[in-house]
């Protein structure tokens, strides 16, 4: 059982650290695509919506996507009152129910209640309200249940590493017996 709870939180922190690192570069597109906005306003007096859309897009995709990774980082915000001063077990049980009775039913609410929103999006196929924008929000909408799903599957390999660190240790393996 320990095993297969290590193994399923080792999985899912490599999700989150391969999704995380790929959209880290999402900040340098970001930044050249700022560049690129006031070099053509300032150069070639042109503003390009596109481009200003591309941002928020990309700024979306940025938060959506690191929120799994911030969690895995412990780089999230928390309320530590009690837990900053707290012993190794009581942060893992700590992290482990806020996971189970928090986290995850909240992450279960955000992609139940966007798959409707998301798909009649894709249905319609919908796109920017100005005829030069992106069209194609629902890409954008998209990220929500994305972020709710990368979130919750890392609250699932929070709370199975405290019940491993709650868990009594496994007694070891007796030495084999030498036959004389």
């Amino acid at each position: 059982m320990r095993d297969n709870l290590l193994r399923l939180a080792e999985t899912l922190d490599a999700v989150s650290r391969a999704v995380g690192q790929a959209a880290i570069w999402i900040v340098l597109a970001m930044m050249l695509t700022q560049i690129a906005i006031v070099g053509l306003l300032f150069i070639f007096s042109e503003g390009s919506l596109w481009l200003q859309e591309s941002i928020l897009y990309m700024h979306a995709a940025y938060i959506g996507l690191l929120l799994g990774y911030a969690l895995l980082h412990d780089a999230h915000v928390r309320i530590d009152i009690f837990y900053r001063e707290a012993g190794a077990k009581r942060k893992a049980l700590v992290n482990g129910l806020g996971a189970i009775f928090f986290l995850t039913p909240f992450c279960l609410l955000i992609v139940w209640t966007s798959l409707p929103y998301v798909a009649f999006s894709w249905q319609i196929g919908e796109g920017s309200r100005e005829a030069s924008g992106i069209q194609a929000v629902y890409l954008l909408k998209t990220l929500i249940p994305i972020a709710g799903i990368l979130l919750g599957a890392q609250g699932i390999a929070m709370a199975a590493r405290a019940a491993i660190s709650l868990s009594p240790a496994p007694a070891p393996a007796p030495a084999p017996r030498e036959n004389p």
